[in-house]
């Protein structure tokens, strides 16, 4: 084994040492989305400080624990808190989380964040389906192939599962959750994009940016967990209005959103139940 694959083992060991329970669906919780938590019956609840080797998030906003649980009765693992590239880690670290969460046994991978609209008919507050998603961060599959999880060279053509999307786009009419749909763009960040960035984003296709959430698919989808996902819209990106953004207001707008979120995340999840 390699060095990634070794930690990855590692922090599988640790937690094994405190649980030996098995979750279906994984979520990954972004920026001021944490508080869908409270839905989860839980079992447990991991920090990552008690997990060896784990990396810990350094964003305010990002709680930084392992909720463990169900949801009606489908067990969950929930991320409440993610790491980021540009808090200073390697790729690898980045996306250790997700492939944790699959070698524990999870299926499926329910995965959100906050985003910026490129739209004007993207309001903060939205929801967006992730049709897609543009990279510009560094591949994690980049360095020598993890072998134990999958191929040299997987196949994205269907990054996001077109059946659990679905699954979600019923699950927003049946809750009556609008929800738009579009191509998500992640940057490296902290800084948020420039708005001639903006501008190469919107030629490229992608309806929302951000700064996470491509690489954690890249893993999931090398490992074959069927993957999905959704943005909260917390922001205009830049030069779409004339103002400053700030992490402040993205928290805010992602709080707004919560209510249509977390029924949203539930009853998509309830729905998965004959996919696992």
């Amino acid at each position: 084994m390699n060095k990634v694959e070794t930690k990855l083992r590692g922090c599988l060991a640790s937690v094994r040492e405190l649980t030996d329970f098995v979750p279906e669906v994984a979520i990954v919780l972004g920026s001021g989305l944490g508080n869908y938590a409270k839905n989860i019956d839980v079992e447990l609840e991991i920090p990552y400080e008690s997990i060896e080797g784990f990396p810990v998030s350094t964003v305010v906003g990002h709680d930084g624990r392992f909720i463990l649980g169900y949801v009606g009765d489908i067990k969950v693992i929930c991320m409440k808190g993610r790491v980021h590239y540009y808090e200073g880690y390697d790729m690898s670290d980045v996306v250790l989380p997700v492939r944790l969460m699959g070698l524990l046994g999870a299926k499926i991978l329910f995965l959100s964040n906050a985003a910026g609209g490129t739209s004007l008919d993207l309001t903060p507050g939205d929801l967006m389906l992730i049709d897609d998603h543009i990279g510009l961060a560094p591949n994690p599959l980049i360095g020598p192939n993890l072998d134990s999880l999958g191929t040299r060279f997987p196949s994205m053509s269907y990054a996001y599962d077109p059946e659990l999307k679905e699954i979600i786009l019923k699950a927003a009419d049946k809750v009556g959750v609008k929800l738009h749909r579009g191509v998500y763009c992640q940057f490296t960040g902290p800084t948020y994009e420039t708005r001639a960035e903006v501008q190469m984003a919107i030629k490229l296709g992608a309806s929302a940016v951000g700064m996470s959430t491509a690489v954690e698919n890249i893993a999931a989808v090398h490992m074959g967990l069927r993957v999905c996902g959704v943005s909260c819209i917390t922001n205009y990106a830049a030069g779409l209005k004339e103002e400053h953004l700030n992490h402040a207001e993205v928290e805010i707008a992602a709080n707004k959103a919560a209510s249509n979120f977390e029924k949203l995340v539930t009853e998509s999840i309830l729905n998965f139940k004959h996919l696992l």
